[in-house]
């Protein structure tokens, strides 16, 4: 791994790592209090997840409360799209994955043609050729599953499947443990409410970009920067853009 900062793998670019590493385990802690935005935390961890493991992209999927599968957070909106083409077409990696409760990997995705005829083109396209993808787990307990993209066909290292495991699993006791005492009950309507959420905020990424023409990316950054700047859950920001009671642009530099 290149850095700009200290040279390959120098001193500066691992302080670097150390602290983004240690940054993401305490936003993990963080979901043991009360109250959290399930969304804007499983989006950051998606993004710690590209900047740590040296992945191109990563997706969420969780179960919803009917049990089916569906996409809650990623790190780009190819990854996005690319996650909702495995939903539709049941079909892939990341499917196979929490269906078997198992990881799974693979290095060179065009090997895999014959296994996910419909998948491996659609990532091809979206420039990924190699991909890992760990369960969100707790025992017996699933949750969903944290998928990792490469643009390059290669063999992931253990210790990067290890440290993505670490995180799948860290993430799902913090949702377990919020509401530990009806744990069942409680995990599915709030990964319930996180999927409504992950809907207004499509909605609003939508209306944002048409009305300024920008791209969707930007249009989600600018919801996120605002929710943050006022102190406000990304819902709530969404639901005030699709009813145009707030203009969350930013000025053009």
């Amino acid at each position: 791994m290149t850095n700009d900062v200290g040279g390959v793998g120098g001193p500066a670019s691992r302080g670097i790592h150390e602290r983004v590493l240690a940054d993401t385990f305490v936003m993990l802690a963080d979901t043991l209090v009360d109250d959290y935005d399930v969304v804007d935390f499983l989006h950051r961890l998606a993004r710690s997840c590209v900047s740590l493991l040296d992945a191109a992209a990563a997706g969420l999927l969780v179960v919803d409360q009917r049990g089916g599968l569906a996409v809650v957070a990623a790190s780009s909106e190819e990854t996005h799209l690319l996650e909702v083409f495995q939903l539709q077409n049941d079909e892939g990696p990341c499917l196979d994955c929490v269906r078997a409760r198992q990881p799974v990997v693979s290095g060179d995705l065009v090997a895999e043609a014959s296994r996910w005829p419909r998948f491996v083109p659609a990532a091809a396209d979206a420039g990924f050729r190699s991909v890992v993808a760990v369960p969100m787990r707790l025992r017996s307990e699933i949750v969903g599953g944290l998928n990792l993209f490469y643009t390059d066909p290669q063999a992931v290292p253990p210790a990067d499947q290890d440290l993505a495991q670490a995180f799948a699993d860290v993430a799902t006791i913090g949702i377990l443990q919020q509401r530990a005492t009806h744990r069942s009950l409680l995990l599915a309507e709030q990964l319930q409410q996180a999927l409504n959420s992950r809907v207004a905020i499509e909605q609003a990424k939508g209306v944002l970009a048409e009305r300024h023409g920008v791209e969707m990316s930007v249009a989600y950054d600018w919801i996120r920067r605002y929710a943050r700047d006022h102190n406000l859950k990304l819902t709530n920001v969404a639901t005030a853009i699709v009813q145009g009671d707030v203009d969350v642009r930013r000025p053009r530099r």
